[in-house]
């Protein structure tokens, strides 16, 4: 295989694990492993991820690929983190929850597809409402946290529905939130608070033993929501 067939495999490779750990999430979730199941959602993040910075680092981006990684993201942040929401509680309220379920669902793939059709370059320096996958990862963080056996602890369940309709909400919002960047001198100094942030979270994350990820994805979910409120009223 040629050096620049190769480059082109290895973001697809990646997105089609991506793909594929969605998937096997939704299946430990119809055996009632919901710990595990969430922590596939987490996965597929990280490699979703990771087909993103291969893309940049091999210069191959392209928009077949980004049509791959959204329906990745539609298994793995969208069906996955719903169907989860569903199994773990959403259940007891019969068609009522699987409304609220699929809601997340289609908000999601609302938000995907308005991302490409907005999508000019590769790069940007901000996303237009919610990234699904950071609303796919407060879920499965939310599971993981607060999920023991197969039942949410109370009181914490009754967080579920309005935590569900605020993440739908927000993917198809126009609320600001900031792309990762990258680990450059000159995207430091154009940002230096969000790379102080990464690091205070990472080093919560790690004294936490990973249990912090719920509240730091929370953070960062309201921060977005306050700075644009801000900017509204500065504006006024």
């Amino acid at each position: 295989m040629e050096l620049s067939s190769l480059k082109k495999v290895i973001p697809n490779f990646f997105t089609a694990l991506n793909m594929a750990l969605g998937f096997y999430s939704v299946v430990e979730t119809t055996n009632g492993n919901f710990h595990f199941a969430a922590l596939l959602i987490g996965f597929a993040a990280v490699s979703d991820a990771l087909d993103g910075l291969f893309a940049r680092l091999t210069n191959t981006s392209s928009k077949l690929g980004v049509e791959l990684d959204s329906l990745a993201d539609v298994v793995s942040f969208g069906f996955a983190p719903a169907f989860l929401l569903w199994k773990t509680y959403l259940f007891n309220y019969e068609y009522v929850g699987l409304l609220i379920s699929v809601l997340f669902l289609i908000a999601g793939g609302y938000r995907l597809a308005r991302f490409n059709t907005q999508l000019v370059g590769f790069d940007k320096d901000y996303f237009s409402g919610l990234p699904i996958p950071m609303a796919a990862i407060t879920v499965s963080s939310f599971i993981l946290v607060y999920t023991e056996g197969t039942a949410i602890r109370p009181p914490y369940q009754e967080l579920i529905i309005p935590l569900t309709l605020l993440l739908s909400l927000l993917m198809i919002s126009k609320i600001k939130y900031d792309t990762l960047p990258k680990p450059s001198l000159k995207s430091i100094k154009e940002k230096p608070f969000l790379f102080i942030f990464i690091i205070i979270a990472a080093i919560i994350f790690v004294l936490s033993e990973g249990k912090a990820i719920f509240y730091i994805f929370i953070f960062v979910i309201v921060f977005g929501i306050f700075r644009q409120l801000f900017n509204f009223i500065r504006q006024k």
